[in-house]
C-alpha cells in the first residue's frame, strides 16, 4: 500500500522541506496551505518533478469544514493517510501579554493548537484500528518556545506550542493500542520566512551568536526529524520530543 503523508503548512519553510523530503522516499504527498498560491503551486511542481504523486489543498486547518474536505480529497486522489504532520502555525509582531488583544490570543490559539487537534481527529478517524484503519503516525511540529517561554516576545506562541506539548503527550497515550504513534519535533531557529511574521525577520541571523552550535538551522533538518518519526525506524517512539534548537 502507498505511503501516503499530509503537511498542514506544507508550501513553505519545513512544510515545504519536509514534502520533498517525504516525496524522495516515495510518499504520496498533500500540502494544505491557506494563502499563497504561488508558493503552493512552485511547491508541488517540485514534487512533481520529484517522481511524486502529490495534491495541493487551499484551506485553513483549524476549520473543521475544511479539514474534512481535505481528507476527502486525499481519500480519493491519493488513498488513506498514513502519516499526518501537524505544521500549519502563525505568530504575531513581538510584545508583552498585556499589549496583546483578545483578538491576537483567539486567532493564534485556534490555529496554532485547535487546529492540529481537528486534523488529528480526522487523521485517526482513517489510521485507528478501531475505525478499520491500518495505523499510521502523527508528528506535530512544536517549538524550543514551549520551553523557553519568550518573554518579552510572544507568550502567547509560546503557550500554544506548550499545549501542542501536552496535546501529543495525551494523545500518545490514547492511541498506544490503536498502531497509531504520536510524536513531535522542537524546531528553534530555524532559517524561515515563518520569523517575519513576529515582525523581526533577520531574527535567527542575530541570535546565532548566543546559540551552543553558532548557527541557525535549516528547514531541511526538520523535515529529516520528521521523516525519521514518520519511518518505520521509530516504530517504538511514540509520545517522543525531538529538538532542534541548536543546543539552546
Amino acid at each position: 500500500m502507498a505511503k501516503v503523508m499530509v503537511i498542514t503548512g506544507g508550501s513553505r519553510g519545513i512544510g515545504a522541506a519536509t514534502a520533498r523530503l517525504a516525496a524522495r522516499e516515495g510518499y504520496r504527498i498533500c500540502i494544505g496551505y491557506q494563502t499563497d498560491d504561488l508558493q503552493a503551486r512552485q511547491t508541488l511542481e517540485q514534487l512533481t518533478a520529484l517522481g511524486a504523486r502529490a495534491i495541493a489543498f487551499k484551506g485553513d486547518a483549524s476549520n473543521e469544514d475544511e479539514v474534512i474536505q481535505m481528507f476527502n480529497r486525499v481519500d480519493n486522489e491519493l488513498g488513506p493517510v498514513s502519516v499526518l504532520v501537524n505544521n500549519a502555525a502563525t505568530i504575531a509582531p513581538q510584545s508583552r501579554l498585556e499589549e496583546m488583544s483578545e483578538f491576537r490570543l483567539l486567532k493564534l490559539m485556534k490555529t496554532n493548537v485547535v487546529g492540529p487537534m481537528l486534523c488529528a481527529k480526522h487523521a485517526i478517524a482513517r489510521m485507528s484500528a478501531h475505525h478499520g484503519g491500518v495505523g499510521g503516525s502523527i508528528v506535530n511540529v512544536s517549538s524550543v518556545a514551549a520551553r523557553l517561554g519568550s518573554p518579552n516576545e510572544y507568550v502567547d506562541y509560546a503557550s500554544s506550542k506548550g499545549a501542542i506539548d501536552t496535546f501529543t503527550l495525551g494523545l500518545s497515550k490514547e492511541l498506544a493500542g490503536e498502531k497509531i504513534r504520536v510524536n513531535a519535533v522542537r524546531p528553534g531557529y530555524i532559517h524561515t520566512e515563518f520569523h517575519a511574521l513576529s515582525g523581526d525577520p533577520q531574527r535567527v541571523t542575530k541570535l546565532e551568536g548566543t546559540l551552543p552550535v553558532g548557527r541557525g538551522g535549516q528547514p531541511e533538518e526538520v523535515a529529516e526529524a520528521i521523516l525519521w518519526l514518520a519511518s518505520d525506524l521509530a516504530s517504538y517512539v511514540t509520545g517522543t520530543f525531538i529538538d532542534l534548537g541548536g543546543g539552546r
